[in-house]
C-alpha cells in the first residue's frame, strides 16, 4: 500500500540503467573449492528476492481493502491496522539484521523468516476461502454488517503478524547475505542495483497483477498466489545454499556502542586526561596497539570510556574488563551517531505525513469513481503505482540530467542535505494538494446528498496530483537520507545505515497511528463515513506539520558539519 515501505528499491533504482551495462561485461568472480560466492549464486538470491517481493505486496497492498470488504471492519479502524502493519514491516529489519549478525546468521534468519511469512499467509488465505472464519458478508458500510468474533480476529491478526514479521526478517538481510558472496565492491554493487531492481520490479507487478485478481476474481485465489511465490522463493534460496558463502556471526556493533555508555558512566569520577597515550586505541592485527590521537572534546564525558585506569588491560595489551574500557574509535563512532540524531529525527515528521495520507487515500479511493472506460475498475489498493511510477521517473531525471546539470553549473552535484531539503518541499506540497482535492471530493458527495461512504461522482485521477509529487518528494529525500547515512555512519555500522532509515519509517507509522487517534477522540474530521467528515482539514494539519518540521530540518542542516564528505552543507 506504501511505496516507501519499499523505498530502499526506488534509492537505487536510478542506478539500474548502468548496472545493466556494466552487468553484461562482467567476468564470472572466481569461487575457492572450499570459500563458495561468487556470480553462481546470483540467480538464488535474485530470484528469492522476486518470489518473496510478489508474495509480501500482494497482501499487504490490499489489506485495507480486504478489512473493510470481508471482515466488516470500519474504515478508519483498518487504514490503522495498516500503519501498524507498515511500521511493523519497517521496524523489524533492524531486529533481524542484530540477530543475523550476533546469533544465528543471515541465512537461518532468511529461512526462519520465510516460513514465518508463509505460515501467515496460509492462515490468511484460509480466512479467505473459509465461512468459518470470517463473519457473514454483507454490502460496504451497511449498518446491519456482523462484526468478526474473538476467534476470527485472532485468526485474522495472527495471521497479519506472522506475515508482517516474516516479510521484515528478509528485506535486508537477504540483500546483506547477498553482497557477502562478493569480494569485489563493483561487483556487490552491481548485486544491489539487480536485488533492489526485481525488488521494486516485484512489488511493481504484484500491485498491478494480484491486486487485480484480489478484487476482481477471488480473494483466496490472490493470496494463494502469494503462498505459492512465497513458498517457491523459499525452496529456491534453500536450493541454492550448496552454493553460498556462509559467514559466521561476528557480533553486533551495537554492543560496542552501549560499552561506551557504561563504561563512560563506571569511570564518570575519573578526571580525563590530555595525553593520547592515557587513551587505549585499537590494537593491530599482531596485538601492537594502533597510533591514536585523544578523543575529540564534543560530548567530552563519554571520553571516560577509553580513559585507562589500573587494570583495565592484560600484559599483552588486550582488555580484562570488556564493559569497563573501549577504545577511542568506539567513543567517536557513539558521539557521530549523536551528532547526526538531530537529523535523523527531522525524518520522523517527514514520513509521518506520507504515512496517513497514503492510508487515507485508500479510503479516498474507495469512496470516488475507479472506472476507467466501461468496464476495467483501477482497485483502490494499486493507487500507489502513481507514487511508484513517479519516483522511479524521477529518480532517473535527477541521476541522468539534474546531477550532470548542476556539476556543470555549479561544479558539484547537490549535497545529501540539499535533497532532503526538496523532498521536505514536495512533501509538504503534497498535504496541500491533498486538502485541496479531498475539499472537492466533499463539495461533489453533498452537492449529490451523498452520505456515509458512497461513491462520490469524481474520478479517482484526482488523486494523481498528490501520489506524483509524493513520488517526487521521495525520489529527493529517500536518496538523500540513505547517501547521507552511508556515508556519515561509522564504518562499523555501514550495513546497518540504511536499515536505521527503514526504523523512522517504522516510527513514523505508529506515530500516524496516533496522531490520527488523536483527531479521532478531539475532532469529528475523521468518522467512518468519510463523506461526513472533514478529511481535508487533517490533511492541511499535515501540510502544517510538515511545514514546521521543515524548518526544524533547515536548523539541524544549518548546524551539522559533514563528517566524510568534503563539501558544504547548505
Amino acid at each position: 500500500m506504501l511505496l516507501y515501505k519499499w523505498f530502499f528499491s526506488l534509492t537505487l533504482s536510478a542506478k539500474i540503467f548502468a548496472a545493466m551495462e556494466r552487468s553484461l561485461s562482467i567476468d564470472v568472480e572466481a569461487s575457492p573449492q572450499h570459500n563458495h560466492g561468487g556470480w553462481i549464486t546470483f540467480p538464488f538470491f535474485i530470484a528469492t528476492m522476486a518470489s518473496l517481493t510478489l508474495a509480501a505486496a500482494g497482501w499487504n497492498n490490499n489489506i485495507i481493502v480486504y478489512l473493510i470488504q470481508k471482515f466488516n471492519i470500519k474504515s478508519i479502524d483498518a487504514a490503522q491496522i495498516g500503519n501498524i502493519l507498515s511500521g511493523c514491516i519497517n521496524l523489524f529489519p533492524i531486529v533481524a539484521a542484530v540477530v543475523a549478525d550476533s546469533f544465528l546468521g543471515s541465512f537461518s534468519v532468511i529461512v526462519i523468516s520465510s516460513s514465518l511469512s508463509l505460515l501467515g499467509l496460509i492462515l490468511l488465505t484460509l480466512t479467505a476461502i473459509l465461512d468459518q472464519l470470517k463473519p457473514p458478508s454483507c454490502e460496504t458500510g451497511s449498518p446491519f454488517c456482523q462484526n468478526p468474533s474473538k476467534a476470527q480476529l485472532t485468526i485474522l491478526y495472527t495471521s497479519l503478524a506472522l506475515a508482517s514479521l516474516g516479510a521484515a526478517g528478509t528485506r535486508f538481510t537477504l540483500a546483506t547475505m547477498g553482497a557477502d558472496q562478493f569480494n569485489n565492491p563493483s561487483h556487490q554493487g552491481v548485486f544491489f542495483n539487480w536485488h533492489f531492481f526485481m525488488f521494486y520490479a516485484g512489488t511493481l507487478v504484484s500491485v498491478v497483477g494480484i491486486i487485480y485478481v484480489e478484487d476482481n476474481v477471488s480473494w483466496g485465489v490472490g493470496f494463494g498466489l502469494c503462498v505459492a511465490t512465497n513458498l517457491l522463493g523459499l525452496v529456491i534460496f534453500v536450493f541454492g545454499k550448496r552454493y553460498y558463502r556462509l559467514l559466521k556471526p561476528q557480533g553486533s556493533p551495537f554492543t560496542g556502542l552501549a560499552c561506551v555508555m557504561v563504561a563512560a558512566f563506571r569511570k564518570r569520577k575519573v578526571l580525563l586526561s590530555l595525553k593520547k597515550e592515557d587513551y587505549f586505541h585499537e590494537l593491530k592485527d599482531d596485538g601492537r596497539k594502533r597510533e591514536g590521537t585523544t578523543p575529540s572534546k564534543n560530548f567530552k564525558f563519554l571520553n571516560h570510556a577509553a580513559l585507562l585506569t589500573d587494570g583495565d588491560t592484560a600484559p599483552n595489551g588486550t582488555i580484562t574488563k570488556p564493559w569497563n574500557l573501549c577504545t577511542t574509535q568506539q567513543v567517536e563512532d557513539l558521539k557521530t551517531l549523536i551528532r547526526i540524531s538531530p537529523l535523523w529525527s527531522t525524518g520522523i515528521l517527514l514520513c509521518t505525513p506520507i504515512a496517513i495520507q497514503m492510508s487515507l487515500i485508500v479510503l479516498q479511493a474507495l469512496a470516488m469513481d475507479r472506472h476507467i472506460g466501461s468496464h476495467f475498475q483501477i482497485p483502490a489498493g494499486s493507487m500507489i503505482v502513481f507514487v511508484m511510477l513517479t519516483a522511479c521517473i524521477a529518480l532517473v531525471v535527477i541521476d541522468r540530467f539534474l546531477i550532470p546539470i548542476c556539476q556543470n553549473l555549479i561544479g558539484r552535484s547537490p549535497t545529501p542535505l540539499q535533497r532532503i531539503g526538496l523532498g521536505h518541499v514536495f512533501t509538504a506540497s503534497s498535504m496541500a494538494i491533498s486538502a485541496v482535492v479531498e475539499s472537492r471530493r466533499l463539495d461533489a458527495a453533498r452537492t449529490h446528498k451523498l452520505g456515509g461512504n458512497l461513491v462520490a461522482p469524481m474520478s479517482v485521477l484526482w488523486l494523481v496530483p498528490q501520489l506524483v509529487a509524493v513520488g517526487v518528494a521521495e525520489a529527493f529525500h529517500f536518496t538523500g537520507q540513505v547517501e547521507l547515512y552511508y556515508q556519515e555512519f561509522p564504518k562499523s555500522l555501514k550495513s546497518t545505515a540504511a536499515a536505521m532509515v527503514a526504523v523512522f519509517i517504522g516510527v513514523a507509522f505508529y506515530l500516524g497511528t496516533v496522531v490520527v487517534d488523536l483527531v479521532r477522540k478531539t475532532t469529528g474530521w475523521l468518522p467512518n463515513e468519510i463523506n461526513d467528515g472533514r478529511m481535508d482539514n487533517v490533511y492541511w494539519v499535515l501540510s502544517v506539520i510538515g511545514v514546521v518540521n521543515f524548518g526544524y530540518y533547515l536548523v539541524c542542516a544549518r548546524l551539522y558539519k559533514y563528517q566524510n564528505v568534503l563539501t558544504t552543507n547548505t
